[in-house]
């Protein structure tokens, strides 16, 4: 009597692209629906942008430009561009989170796409960076600020920032696969978005009077291109070379770490 053996079946993690359209929309919406039960997580995204505005428009406006009102065009975009890298670093300390906590486990035994969790979290902080844009935008006009272009150029505003947001995140997905705890995410963001942000021309309408190799690194940051194309598309002013750039430079900041970032995911999660 011979006994039948099966060789058991291979399981597959391939999905269709609707399926896998479905699973990080699906993720993206578990990500946003978390704010009900943290709203801590919404209110930094909401305080933080309404203090450095109404700090930074009222302490440094009138030294600056002479009055709040002048400073507010030249302000408002550079802490929109700020804001936008600081609420980039959410994505690695989400995801960070979710590894140390096992759910990257319980993701890794659904029927779902590999790249569903990943992607899913970069979408939900792509909506949250949004809101934060708006309520930015709503505390600059309650003091003044005016959007002096039009809706197409505001929609535009809109596209460059995101699209350089998500862009640039690649850089704290790939510190949270490298780093144990969500903290030391954070600490990244100090030590590397603080100062990207601060030397260039985000919360200075020039470099006049600042040392020439310090002026030519504010010039050229990629943080100064994205203001600089966020102030022509807002107020007025040159738009086209400044956005060029700045897609450039997110461009080639996702080449450098998505790679890297898309290794250290499949060893880790």
């Amino acid at each position: 009597m011979t006994t039948a053996t099966f060789a058991p079946r291979e399981l597959t993690r391939r999905v269709s692209p609707g399926t896998a359209a479905r699973n990080i929309v699906t993720l993206a919406w578990r990500n946003l629906v978390q704010i009900k039960h943290n709203p801590m997580e919404l209110l930094d995204l909401s305080i933080q942008p309404i203090m450095f505005v109404l700090l930074f428009a009222y302490v440094f406006g009138p030294p600056m430009t002479g009055s709040v009102k002048d400073y507010l065009p030249v302000v408002i975009p550079g802490i929109i561009a700020q804001n936008a890298l600081f609420a980039g670093m959410s994505t690695g300390f989400g995801l960070n989170t979710d590894i140390t906590k096992g759910v990257f486990d319980r993701f890794r035994s659904l029927p779902i796409a590999r790249s569903a969790p990943l992607a899913g979290r970069i979408l939900a902080d792509t909506a949250k960076q949004a809101w934060s844009m708006v309520v930015l935008l709503a505390v600059g006009f309650a003091i003044g600020f005016r959007i002096e272009t039009g809706p197409v150029e505001l929609v535009l505003a809109f596209l460059l920032l995101l699209t350089f947001a998500v862009l640039f995140s690649w850089t704290s997905v790939l510190i949270a696969m490298l780093v144990s705890e969500p903290e030391k995410v954070q600490i990244f963001g100090f030590v590397v978005i603080f100062p990207l942000s601060f030397l260039s021309k985000a919360f200075i309408p020039d470099t006049k009077g600042i040392p020439s190799g310090l002026a030519w690194c504010m010039d050229n940051s990629p943080v100064t291109q994205l203001v600089l194309a966020l102030r022509g598309l807002l107020v007025g002013g040159p738009v086209l070379q400044h956005a060029l750039v700045t897609l450039a430079w997110g461009i080639g900041i996702a080449l450098v770490f998505a790679p890297l970032s898309l290794r250290a995911f499949k060893r880790r999660a």
